[in-house]
């Protein structure tokens, strides 16, 4: 792997982790209005991430089409809070395990579907660590009790990860990851605004307690703010399909963590399903592929290792380095 590629993998892997930390705080804002957490949540991260945003972020989001400002929409409500509402409502009927399995999934389709979009053939590589990481992630988190609903439920889950990271393929080069993330969360707090409206009327929203409030903060600046910019430079360089493959580390986080706060245990099925998730990671990234001194680590569609080559947003190499590939960051 080189820098760039090293680069993204490790922002993906620290994305990936801080999520899979963060069950922790999800599990005290069960008594929270869903839609003002939401709204608190995003709102305040978008407070965060404005400030970070590179200059001429007005005249970029000028410069975008109707089109994108769909799909903006799309993203922030199917794989932000569509994907939180989906997981909430599984758990109802379903053991917390049922939906991890399910969204462990996520890089078998990334893996399919993005290549399939951008007309070419998913890589052989890749298919095959995303494959190792489901399992592994499927062995962490073993499987639980569940019925019709949490099952269907799960399978939306699954769709709002798969559409947190394609939906944000063609927007990613226009906006960059800290204009991206800021865009997507103020839409995100709109649309939780309207929700909650919708559904609880003047209860939508309250003034939480010392203990949600440190929940809802950590899921600002920690998961959002910091999460969803590392999740989107380290896109950006590796590309959807590998970047995803890091998302087996989040059930891998949260068994590692749960222990330290008493809500599970690490065990010999975590062990294993950890190493599973490691060896599917290290496949699909290109970490295992020989390369000669000063070579690439990545490999293009058709097999060829194109010279000082680097994946990005929409999966094709390109120019090695930021500044080459003209895309803000």
């Amino acid at each position: 792997m080189n820098a760039t590629t090293t680069r993204g993998a490790l922002l993906a892997a620290l994305a990936c982790v801080l999520v899979g930390a963060s069950f922790t705080a999800n599990s005290v804002l069960g008594d929270y209005p869903y839609a003002g957490g939401q709204f608190l949540r995003y709102g305040l991260a978008c407070l965060l991430l404005v400030p970070l945003a590179a200059k001429g972020s007005a005249a970029r989001l000028r410069a975008l089409t109707p089109g994108q400002w769909v799909r903006l929409a799309l993203l922030a409500a199917v794989g932000m809070v569509g994907f939180n509402l989906a997981v909430i409502a599984a758990e109802r009927t379903a053991e917390p395990a049922v939906p991890g399995v399910f969204v462990g999934c996520a890089p078998v389709v990334v893996a399919v579907l993005v290549p399939l979009l951008d007309g070419r053939r998913p890589q052989r590589a890749v298919l095959y660590g995303a494959l190792l990481v489901a399992v592994g992630a499927c062995t962490v988190q073993g499987w639980g009790r569940t019925d019709g609903a949490g099952i269907a439920f799960s399978v939306c889950a699954l769709a709002g990860e798969v559409g947190f990271a394609v939906l944000a393929v063609p927007v990613l080069r226009p906006l960059g990851p800290r204009l991206l993330s800021a865009t997507v969360c103020a839409v995100a707090a709109l649309e939780s605004a309207a929700a909650g409206l919708l559904a609880d009327g003047a209860g939508w929203l309250r003034r939480p307690d010392a203990v949600e409030t440190s929940a809802l903060l950590w899921q600002a600046v920690v998961v959002t703010v910091v999460g969803f910019v590392c999740w989107y430079m380290g896109m950006q360089r590796i590309g959807a399909e590998r970047a995803t493959l890091f998302s087996g580390l989040i059930p891998v986080a949260a068994a590692c963590t749960a222990p330290l706060v008493g809500t599970g245990s690490y065990g010999l099925a975590q062990a294993a399903g950890s190493a599973l998730v490691g060896l599917g990671v290290a496949l699909g990234s290109g970490a295992l592929t020989r390369t000669g001194r000063g070579g690439p680590s990545v490999i293009r569609a058709d097999g060829r290792t194109p010279p000082a080559a680097a994946f990005r947003g929409n999966g094709r190499p390109e120019g090695r380095g930021d500044a080459a590939s003209g895309m803000p960051e």
